[in-house]
């Protein structure tokens, strides 16, 4: 039984409030996250749609930094607080520098 209620806490480990990366340690290091998933929490500062090509982007500001977030669901409301589980991408690294680097939301997490 004990065992079960193990491997219960461990499946529910990104609904905990720990294990949040921030978004400034990414921004700061983002050949060491490229492709990686990360858990990151902050505020929206700005969003953008275009219904054209489908896009929908929001910034995410940490506690140290700023990063752009992209979404295939609905996105949040201007200065809403929100948790993410998110895939680190560039479009490119140059000498340890990102170009394009962003976020891609997997899934949102529950209000912190």
């Amino acid at each position: 039984m004990p065992f079960v209620l193990l491997l219960m806490l461990l499946a529910s480990c990104q609904y905990l409030p720990f294990g949040y990366t921030d978004v400034g340690q990414i921004t700061a290091r983002p050949a060491e996250f490229e492709g990686k998933e990360v858990k990151v929490k902050g505020k929206v500062t700005e969003i953008t749609k275009i219904p054209f090509i489908e896009l929908k982007t929001y910034v995410l500001r940490g506690d140290t930094g700023e990063i752009v977030v992209t979404t295939d669901g609905s996105l949040p409301a201007k200065g809403e607080r929100i948790a993410i589980h998110a895939l680190v991408r560039s479009a490119a690294i140059i000498g340890g520098e990102s170009v394009g680097l962003t976020l891609k939301e997997l899934k949102r997490l529950p209000a912190w």
